[in-house]
C-alpha cells in the first residue's frame, strides 16, 4: 500500500529537521533522550495535524518553537509535581502489612479461649513458654503422661476451632 500524503509529509519533516530538532530538544531536557524523542514525536505529530501552520513560513523555525514550548511545559509539568523517588524509597517502607498476622493471632487466641482450662494450661506451657513436658507437668503439678495426654487432645481441640474459623486447613 502506497503511503498517504500525510504520511509522505511526515517522513518529509522527519528525514529534514529530525536530527537537528532532536539535537536541541536533548540540550532543553539536559541529555533526557527519552524524553527528548517525546517532545521530537508530539512536535511532528502537531505539524501532522495543523498542516496549514506550515504553509507560506519556513518550517524549521515553527517546528523549534513547538519543541521548545513542549519542553517548557514538561518542565513545568515535573516541578507542579512531587519529584519521583525510584527504587530505594520502597526499601525504606516497612516490609510486609501485619494486619494479617495480628488478626491470625487474634483468631488463635480467641480459639484457645474456648479449649477447657486444662487443655489451655497444657498448650500455654509447652508452646508458648516452650517447656518440656517434664517442666509442664511441674508447673502443672501433674504427671508427665497426663501432660502428654492432654497436649495431645488440646491440639486436636485447637484444630478444630481454627478449623471453624477458617485458619486451618
Amino acid at each position: 500500500m502506497a503511503p498517504t500524503a500525510d504520511e509522505r509529509l511526515l517522513r518529509a519533516l522527519y528525514a529534514e529537521h529530525g536530527g537537528p530538532l532532536l539535537g536541541y530538544v536533548l540540550r532543553l531536557t539536559d541529555g533526557d533522550r527519552q524524553q527528548a524523542e517525546d517532545i521530537v514525536q508530539e512536535t511532528l505529530l502537531r505539524a501532522w495535524r495543523h498542516p496549514g501552520a506550515l504553509v507560506g513560513r519556513p518550517v524549521r523555525p515553527w517546528l523549534f518553537t513547538v519543541a521548545r514550548n513542549l519542553a517548557v511545559d514538561a518542565h513545568r509539568s515535573r516541578r507542579s509535581r512531587p519529584p519521583e523517588t525510584g527504587e530505594a524509597a520502597l526499601a525504606a517502607l516497612p516490609a510486609g502489612d501485619d494486619i494479617d498476622r495480628a488478626l491470625e493471632s487474634w483468631t488463635v487466641a480467641e480459639a484457645l479461649a474456648d479449649l477447657s482450662a486444662e487443655h489451655r494450661a497444657v498448650l500455654i506451657e509447652t508452646y508458648y513458654r516452650g517447656r518440656s513436658v517434664a517442666e509442664a507437668a511441674a508447673v502443672l503439678g501433674i504427671p508427665a503422661g497426663t501432660v502428654k495426654s492432654r497436649t495431645y487432645y488440646a491440639l486436636r481441640a485447637l484444630k478444630l476451632a481454627l478449623e471453624e474459623r477458617g485458619l486451618a486447613p
